[in-house]
């Protein structure tokens, strides 16, 4: 356990109600949930964040009552319920206050012990106890949607169901509704059952998860993250003795559910405890150890941060005694919001509690809410001088690389496309099944200089930029398509990927050892030996462009929309990075030995291919080279700059995803046709011995914009071309492809579209070179090939005394960046590209 400010002391809300009957009172064996919003805040039909709190025990008899037990009779008396209730009560979490609710329509019947999960803004339940008996199976929805609540019974298509059952866990995971273990009365169970909400008529099915999945057991807990993992601990056997450790329970890339044991050591194993996330941490409180006992030491109170997968107790938060106290109780109910934890109710000692527990998870900065029509993201032009200003730099480099590959060629013929005449219409490609998603993810800027931030989606027709290009018409037609001891990269993973805390050191001293790096370069290399230049992926997919040793904002993007880790989301989606790994950034050693060492831990789910800076030629001016020498001593960081170009040489160069995607580092150029030209590059390769084809693929651009087609000198520098939109259409029907993803050029918005939607232009640096001022992004292709943008904005700027600011004003001054894709240098201008 890490000893760090994890979370805040829980404390007793000062709660109000209106009436007596207003007041949930004193139960256990309940259930609470919590509801987003309903409207618009600021008028009339708004409706606050709200938690439901339904049924419970409201009065015990003691182990010698004569009603149905609450336990198993295994080695522990249990409790006997005298009054259980099916009361519904709402607690208002902005104005504090709770108000019994009297839904309309038929409702259950008193439970305790059942299980509820909220869908929308409604609340379903299942199963439980009652003084009759076990309760039936039926799904009961509680609709809250609208001002007047109402009861419905949901029909559900006869078959295979779970059965009767109550100390059962139910929880929501993407569109499936999921209910796991839990008693009949006879037997316990580890059975899982799932329900898809999107389609009718609805129908259980039971799924045999395969991997390490809990043993049957009932009392456990459950709750998903935002991102649609579900964690299951706790929970207690057929012989009364609780259950150890932690279970992830996902849907894999083909639909499949499997289970995993979360590594390192979970709290002391309890039962009839609750467990919720607020944000990405799992928390985890009070509980039952067997024979009356509840858990009574600093463990009662526990949370795992699924980004860094530490455990932190109570005491190693800095919670009070008195904080810590409150939580040692069992059967009560928690639900996490936002950032936000509550926990209600519970029994101790055979005492019922009433109270309504809150805790903090962090502090959230206080964040300014925009009305969507002036949601528009706008640049300072200001913002852009120093990109303007022209650059020769890369077009001396290029220069020298194609005078080697031109006389390599020695004037062997080229496969070239003329341009087309005509540019085919999008729907004039028949079987096309990738779309665009209409809004995109915007994780919007930050206050108080935290890396937390708000996340709200935008329409595409808010972003100023990003489809200057398509014609707005035709872009139309396309959305509505719609650290260990087994290796160094262990090392690396438990410093590096740390997407909420990683900071920047003051110190640029290097946390491995020169053999290490070698050894870290040897793994990885080994893996991309054994690949294919042209990569076959399976979606989904998160798929991230240019990085240029910006590595916060890589970690930005991990916080934000999930990281590639055993608690993230990797066991069920894909990684793909489309080269600049390296130069321009000052942390381009943390960025490509953390993606080295994500390749050799995930080498199935984790891609990596090349891009134009990952070339010996090009890093040795801007940036990376520099970086070793400082960082590593002249002697190693000159050979460790060797030797990760060797690797470098290795890198696959492209990626298809279901066959209809290619995503590449630059483009298509002047010379690739046909996917077979990529396939047919021999490797290792560098840039003098690749050809045309290897320099089109690393270097080449889209024209200006649509209007612009055929082939066109490319500004970067002699040799190297743009491509016109009807070359992108030609490239596509000739490999039966829908859409180009590509990198190696910053744009505004993080990505633009070209070729009427046919091709994304890809960029993940924020603020590029520190002067553009760009979003970054990433796109997320899901099962249905639908792409998702997501983005971050640039970080505030920070005061100079407070960061060293001086290696990217040094590089720049001597390198300057290549201009921001649509805001070319003056022509007047005769050291500009566009001079050239």
């Amino acid at each position: 356990m890490e000893s760090q400010d994890a979370v805040s002391s829980y404390r007793v809300v000062d709660a109000v109600a209106e009436s007596e009957g207003d007041w949930p009172g004193p139960r256990c064996g309940h259930t609470l949930t919590a509801l987003a919003p309903i409207g618009k805040e600021g008028t009339a039909v708004y409706i606050a964040h709200r938690l439901v709190l339904f049924g419970g025990a409201t009065a015990l008899e003691g182990a010698s009552g004569t009603g149905p037990p609450l336990s198993p009779s295994s080695g522990d008396p249990g409790i006997r319920i005298a009054e259980v209730t099916a009361n519904v009560h709402c607690f208002d979490t902005a104005s504090k206050k709770w108000q019994k609710l009297n839904p309309s329509g038929i409702a259950p019947s008193p439970r305790a012990a059942h299980a509820a999960a909220a869908v929308g803004p409604m609340v379903v339940f299942q199963g439980g106890i009652g003084p009759a008996g076990l309760s039936s199976d039926d799904l009961h929805v509680l609709d809250l949607s609208q001002p007047e609540a109402k009861w419905h019974r949901v029909v559900v298509k006869e078959g295979p169901r779970p059965g009767p059952r109550y100390g059962h866990v139910m929880a929501l995971v993407a569109q499936f509704l999921i209910l796991v273990s839990g008693n009949d009365g006879v037997r316990l169970f580890s059975d899982v059952w799932v329900l898809d909400t999107t389609k009718k008529p609805y129908q259980w099915e039971k799924v045999e998860a395969g991997g390490d999945g809990p043993p049957p057991c009932m009392y456990a807990a459950a709750s998903t993250r935002k991102d649609g993992v579900l964690l299951f601990c706790g929970g207690r056997d057929s012989n009364g003795v609780p259950v150890p450790g932690i279970y992830r329970l996902e849907r894999n890339q083909i639909g499949q559910w499997h289970w995993d044991r979360l590594p390192g050591t979970s709290p002391s194993p309890r039962y009839q405890h609750a467990a919720a996330f607020a944000d990405a941490r799992f928390h985890i409180s009070g509980g039952a150890q067997g024979r009356g006992h509840i858990v009574d030491d600093a463990s009662s109170f526990a949370v795992f941060d699924t980004n860094s997968g530490v455990w932190y107790e109570a005491k190693s938060t800095g919670a009070s005694d008195e904080s810590l106290a409150l939580t040692k109780r069992c059967r009560h109910a928690a639900v996490g919001l936002g950032k936000t934890m509550y926990i209600y109710g519970g029994l101790k000692s055979g005492v019922l509690f009433s109270d309504l527990l809150v805790a903090d998870d962090g502090k959230l900065e206080a964040a300014c809410r925009r009305n969507e029509s002036n949601a528009t993201i706008r640049r300072d032009p200001k913002d852009l001088q120093l990109l303007v200003e022209a650059s020769t730099a890369e077009a001396e480099a290029m220069t020298a690389i194609m005078d080697k590959v031109q006389s390599q060629n020695n004037g062997v013929a080229v496969e070239s496309v003329s341009p087309s005449s005509d540019l085919p219409m999008p729907n004039a490609m028949p079987g096309s099944d990738v779309r665009l998603h209409h809004r995109a993810i915007v994780a919007t800027e930050p206050g108080g200089g935290t890396l937390r931030s708000l996340v709200r989606q935008l329409s595409l027709d808010r972003f100023e930029n990003e489809g200057r290009r398509v014609t707005r018409e035709i872009s139309r037609r396309v959305l509505e398509r719609q650290i260990s001891m087994y290796g160094v990269h262990k090392k690396v993973l438990a410093l590096l990927l740390k997407p909420r805390e990683w900071k920047p050191s003051l110190r640029r001293n290097l946390f491995l050892e020169f053999n290490e790096v070698l050894e870290l370069c040897d793994s990885a290399e080994n893996i991309f030996r054994a690949e294919p230049n042209v990569l076959k992926l399976k979606a989904p997919v998160k798929i991230f462009g240019d990085i240029h040793g910006q590595f916060g904002d890589l970690m930005r993007l991990f916080n934000e929309y999930g990281s590639p880790s055993t608690a993230g989301d990797i066991s069920y989606i894909d990684y793909l990075f489309l080269g600049d790994y390296v130069d321009r950034g000052q942390h381009s050693l943390e960025t490509i030995f953390l993606l080295l060492a994500l390749k050799i831990e995930h080498p199935e789910h984790v891609h990596m291919i090349r891009g134009n800076h990952e070339a010996q030629d090009i890093n040795a001016l801007f940036g990376f080279r520099t970086e070793c020498v400082e960082r590593m001593g002249e002697w190693e960081g000159v050979w460790a700059w060797h030797r990760m170009n060797q690797l470098f040489n290795w890198l696959p160069l492209a990626a298809v995803i279901e066959e209809k995607i290619i995503c590449m580092h630059g483009g298509i150029g002047k010379s690739i046709n046909h996917i077979s030209q990529i396939d047919n590059l021999v490797r290792p390769i560098t840039m003098d011995t690749g050809s045309n084809v290897l320099m089109d693929l690393l270097w080449s651009d889209p024209t200006e914009n649509d209007s612009i087609q055929g082939i066109q000198p490319n500004a970067r520098g002699p040799g190297l071309v743009t491509f016109g939109p009807d070359r992108v259409m030609d490239f596509c029907n000739n490999n039966n492809l829908d859409l180009i993803i590509r990198a190696h050029e910053c744009v505004m918005d993080g990505f633009e579209r070209f070729a009427q939607g046919h091709l994304i232009t890809l960029f993940s640096a924020t603020n590029y070179c520190g002067t553009a001022n760009n979003a970054g992004a990433l796109l997320v292709l899901g099962r249905d090939l639908v792409v998702v943008p997501k983005l971050i904005h640039p970080l505030p700027p920070f005061d100079e005394d407070e960061m060293d600011v001086t290696w990217m004003q040094e590089l720049n001054a001597q390198r300057p960046p290549t201009p921001t894709r649509g805001r070319p240098p003056s022509v007047a201008d005769r050291s500009s590209l566009a001079y050239i």
